[in-house]
């Protein structure tokens, strides 16, 4: 065994080749696994080069030690954020409380990471790079699983083979509305809008979260550092889905605009700034909650498959948890359907658990009436007191295989 409990067993079998559909986190970190298993990995990305930057995310409880096994835990706490202080004020402006983001989220402290996305992502692609084929700005465009492979065609117009496909591509994958059909019979809409963008730091914060909240709306500013850049977060309740506004960016504008006329404290600067900003990021809370994960020679991992919602803060957990035990029941079985079917089993209770957090209070940070505002704002004064957790939640661990030599 190597020191991330690899077997480096050779196989006798020709190479198994996969293509992956993804190259943020989920997507490269499959293909990691795939590797050190065996197969030839393509990875496929529509975007035509990694994309850098993005909000920051968590890494939590097993996802932790997956990442230890792929030898990349001590660049991952060099790039730790390391949030100080999350403090949460009501419609003025005024405090409320003041506390660490570990007694927020339920983390624990010393062992949780949290990262800018793009620095787990180029962690990640430098991890593969020199090993996995890349193909920067293209995308499937059709699968064919008549044969005895997938018959892949590209948009770029280029066709291939591969044994396996796995989408990676997101919450919103195309891999799977081609599979399974339409995203709307998977996705489960929790509620809330949310438009994401940077702007000038002109707050003076550092390492810290400011969050401003009156019923059913909320914003929020965040320092990852002590960079002159914050990222801004403007998120408010809708019993439906703002279905027109979805593909237009300017629509998108004039909703967040008009839902938070006349608030207070800096929400009207952070309004005129979502205006003006050219990174703006704009969706809904939902998940994806499906009855199977593969259909014949095609899977879906990450958020293609069972994305959480932000609302947990486990989706980057969740894809590098499950890109390992996929890769894991792929390298233990050579017929992929009894590995699909041990990929599901060895996850969905995780997966079930992780996105039962919505139904459990993950979304009392975001309360939509004035009296479940108030009683979040006791519940967070409470936590002021509280020592911090010791043991990571249920929700978060996970026992992982060593991972499995190729069969």
């Amino acid at each position: 065994m190597t020191p991330t409990g690899l077997s480096t067993k050779a196989s006798t079998t020709a190479k198994r080749t996969v293509l992956i559909s993804g190259a943020s986190i989920a997507g490269p970190a499959l293909a990691y696994w795939l590797h050190r298993s065996g197969c030839a990995v393509t990875v496929v990305e529509k975007a035509g080069a990694l994309r850098d930057g993005g909000y920051p995310i968590d890494i939590r409880g097993t996802a932790t030690e997956v990442v230890r096994r792929m030898g990349i835990l001590p660049r991952l706490r060099d790039a730790h954020i390391d949030s100080r202080r999350c403090t949460f004020l009501d419609a003025d402006g005024r405090e409320v409380a003041s506390l660490t983001p570990r007694a927020v989220a339920g983390g624990v402290e010393g062992q949780d990471l949290e990262v800018r996305r793009g620095d787990l992502a180029a962690i990640l692609y430098a991890m593969v790079r020199d090993d996995v084929e890349f193909l920067f700005g293209d995308s499937i465009d059709t699968l064919d699983q008549s044969g005895q492979g997938v018959d892949v065609t590209f948009h770029s117009g280029k066709r291939r083979t591969f044994d396996l496909v796995v989408g990676a591509d997101g919450m919103h994958s195309s891999t799977r509305k081609s599979l399974f059909g339409p995203e709307e019979q998977f996705h489960r809409y929790l509620g809330y809008c949310f438009a994401v963008f940077t702007l000038p730091n002109t707050f003076g914060l550092s390492r810290e979260i400011m969050m401003w909240n009156t019923p059913g709306k909320a914003a929020a500013l965040y320092a990852v550092g002590d960079d002159d850049e914050l990222y801004a977060f403007l998120n408010f309740h809708r019993p439906e889905p703002p279905v027109d506004a979805l593909r237009n960016p300017d629509a998108q504008r004039d909703l967040v605009a008009a839902t938070f006329a006349g608030a207070g404290w800096e929400i009207p600067g952070m309004v005129e700034a979502m205006r003006n900003a050219d990174d703006l990021f704009f969706d809904t809370a939902g998940q994806i909650r499906m009855p199977h994960w593969s259909s014949g020679r095609v899977a879906l991992v990450g958020d293609a498959a069972y994305a959480p919602s932000f609302l947990t803060g486990q989706g980057t957990s969740l894809a590098l948890v499950g890109a390992y035990v996929l890769a894991d029941a792929l390298a233990a079985n050579r017929d992929h359907t009894a590995a699909f079917a041990a990929y599901e089993r060895g996850l969905r209770t995780f997966v079930t658990m992780n996105q039962a957090l919505v139904d459990n209070g993950a979304a009392t940070l975001f309360p939509t009436t004035a009296r479940a505002l108030e009683q979040r704002n006791t519940k967070l004064r409470d936590l002021v007191t509280l020592p911090s957790a010791t043991a990571q939640p249920a929700h978060s661990t996970l026992t992982l295989p060593a991972f499995a030599p190729m069969p």
